[in-house]
Parts: C-alpha cells; sequence; structure tokens
C-alpha cells in the first residue's frame, strides 16, 4: 500500500525517469547509457519503497502513548516544557531514516487544542538544538488524560511537511494524519508528573503502534 501524501511525487518521479530512459536510448556510449538506466531505475525503486504506508494496529491497551513515527529514539530528556504544556517535561525524540516509513500518526485519542507551524532552519535531525530552531510542525492534543504535544521537524534534506490536521479535530490514536518526506524526526512532550518512558534510546519504534509513555501510577 502507497501513502497518499506520495501520489504526486510518484507521479512526477516516475514520468521523468521514464522519460531519462528514452532519452539515454539515443546516447552512443553504451556503458553511459546503460549507468544512467540503471540509476534512473534504482532511484525510481526507492521512491516507491519510500512512500510505502503499510496498516498498523495500535495495542488495546488505554492509558498509553505511541509513537507518532517510525525510526530510532535519538533522545529522552527533562525539559521545562513549551507554549502548550507549561509544566516540567519528559521529551522523547525520534529519528526517521530515508529506509522509515514516513507516514505520521496520532499518538493519543483526544482533540487538537494546539496547533503552530514554526519557519526556521534546517540542522540535521541529530543537531540539540533541531527540535527548537528547525523548521516543524507543532501539535498539541488534550486528551482524556490530560495535555500531550508532538512535532514533525524538518531537517537537512527533508523540507517538506505534510499535515492534515486542524485545530478542533478530534482524533483517534493511530490515526495517520500526514508525514515528513526524506526523513528527519518527531518529538513527543508530555507532563514529567503523570507520564513515564517505557522505551530506551537506540531503541526503534513503529508508528501507531510501539508504546512509548504509560501513565505514572499504571503498573502494566
Amino acid at each position: 500500500m502507497f501513502t497518499k501524501y506520495g501520489y504526486g511525487t510518484l507521479a512526477f518521479i516516475t514520468f521523468t525517469v521514464i522519460l531519462i530512459v528514452v532519452l539515454a536510448f539515443f546516447l552512443k556510449n553504451d556503458y553511459l547509457k546503460y549507468f544512467i538506466v540503471t540509476a534512473s531505475t534504482l532511484f525510481l525503486i526507492f521512491t516507491i519503497y519510500f512512500f510505502r504506508d503499510p496498516e498498523r494496529v495500535p495495542p488495546n491497551k488505554e492509558n498509553v502513548i505511541v509513537s507518532p513515527a517510525d525510526g530510532k529514539v535519538l533522545l529522552i530528556k527533562n525539559t521545562s516544557g513549551n507554549d502548550f504544556i507549561n509544566e516540567e517535561a519528559i521529551q522523547i525524540s525520534v529519528f526517521m531514516s530515508p529506509f522509515d516509513v514516513h507516514v505520521n500518526r496520532i499518538p493519543i485519542s483526544g482533540k487538537v487544542e494546539y496547533l503552530k507551524y514554526v519557519e526556521g532552519k534546517f540542522l540535521t535531525a541529530f543537531n540539540d538544538k533541531a527540535d527548537s530552531e528547525n523548521e516543524r510542525n507543532e501539535i498539541g492534543i488534550l486528551s482524556k488524560h490530560g495535555k500531550v504535544f508532538f512535532t514533525q521537524v524538518a531537517g537537512i534534506f527533508a523540507r517538506r511537511i505534510i499535515s492534515e490536521l486542524k485545530q478542533g479535530d478530534s482524533v483517534k490514536i493511530a490515526e495517520r494524519f500526514g508525514m515528513i518526506k526524506f526523513g528527519s524526526r518527531s518529538d513527543i512532550v508530555v507532563p514529567k508528573n503523570k507520564w513515564i518512558p517505557v522505551v530506551k534510546e537506540g531503541e526503534h519504534v513503529t508508528a501507531g503502534e510501539t508504546i512509548i509513555f504509560k501513565l505514572a501510577n499504571e503498573k502494566n
């Protein structure tokens, strides 16, 4: 299954690759011809692979937050909060490589109460300041357990953030809502006194399925 967020890009790249391959056959240099055809075909295959969108099954549990993105847990740290969560908080950052699924999913059911698109820099996703200085889409959900804040962050190569969310939307855990094209990161911030992380730095997580936080007063 391919994501609808990639239809336009897939169509453009497919057309371009076909055109390049056709033109390459008019070259007299066979080595150059076959190199162009091979490289173009591999690029098309990678693009098709990049825009895959597998089905996901959310955990059959309440009182949890799932990852909004596929990728590796880049860091877990304490923060002073932000404009949506005005208290001591915990942040988990997930890095998406170009080989991860890039469709983003809702981390917890609730209502979208905060939306802000911030124009900024395009630092690498690993940079400590990427969460606060890079171009990003900030989203705040009010769940039955309180506020949950998360982002779609652009990177040095990923400069196309897509989101269908509008302020006031009711959303469900694991629903698709957008994507970041060609790799970057997502940061999830929650009140420190309410949630505890259940993943470790370096762990690979799956959007819509992997639990990253549970309520602090929950035993399981």
